[in-house]
């Protein structure tokens, strides 16, 4: 049952003191009317106040969507951007390390081959220095066998050796000879 019927078998009833909680029906249409005339003019003037603080509230919820919007889509563009940069930057770096590369392994290069070139210029050098001294020293011995040939033969020829002379004689210039020859 509900509070409604309870009230109104309780006000057939007779004296229960229902009778204080509802109210005369002449008092319940005046209320009623009443509250029609209220509600009409709160309808009337309140209601564009209340629409027109609704639709701000609307357009300020709006435009902080848009400005949100606005913002995730700079954000999102700056992000993309900063990776770009982080790209190139990235590539420039590599770039950067392989001329890096490419110029030190080409200064190798090329000092090697320096280094090559200068060896090469050494022997060549040691080399000729080496005939050079070869060409002094045969042409030095040369000079003292001619001598000690002519000192031989002067020998021979002033002092008419017989055989076992000459063969001492011969002995003595080979010795002589053997000596010149460690010397060097």
């Amino acid at each position: 049952m509900s509070f409604a019927t309870a009230i109104v078998l309780a006000a057939e009833e007779g004296d229960s003191g229902a009778d204080l909680l509802i109210p005369d029906t002449a008092e319940l249409i005046a209320g009623i009317v009443a509250f029609a005339i209220v509600f009409f003019f709160v309808w009337l003037f309140a209601r564009p106040m209340i629409t027109e603080t609704l639709e701000k509230r609307r357009q300020a919820i709006a435009g902080r969507l848009e400005e949100a919007e606005k913002s995730k889509t700079e954000a999102e563009s700056l992000l993309e951007d900063y990776r770009r940069q982080l790209a190139e930057a990235r590539e420039e770096g590599n770039r950067i390390i392989e001329e890096s590369r490419g110029a030190g392994e080409a200064m190798r290069s090329e000092i090697v081959a320096r280094a090559e070139r200068d060896a090469d210029e050494i022997r060549a050098r040691a080399r000729q220095e080496a005939a050079t001294e070869r060409e002094r020293a045969r042409a030095a011995l040369r000079r003292e066998v001619t001598e000690l040939s002519l000192d031989v033969a002067e020998r021979v020829v002033a002092g008419g050796l017989d055989r076992s002379g000459q063969r001492a004689l011969v002995d003595r210039y080979i010795e002589e000879l053997g000596g010149v020859g460690s010397d060097r």
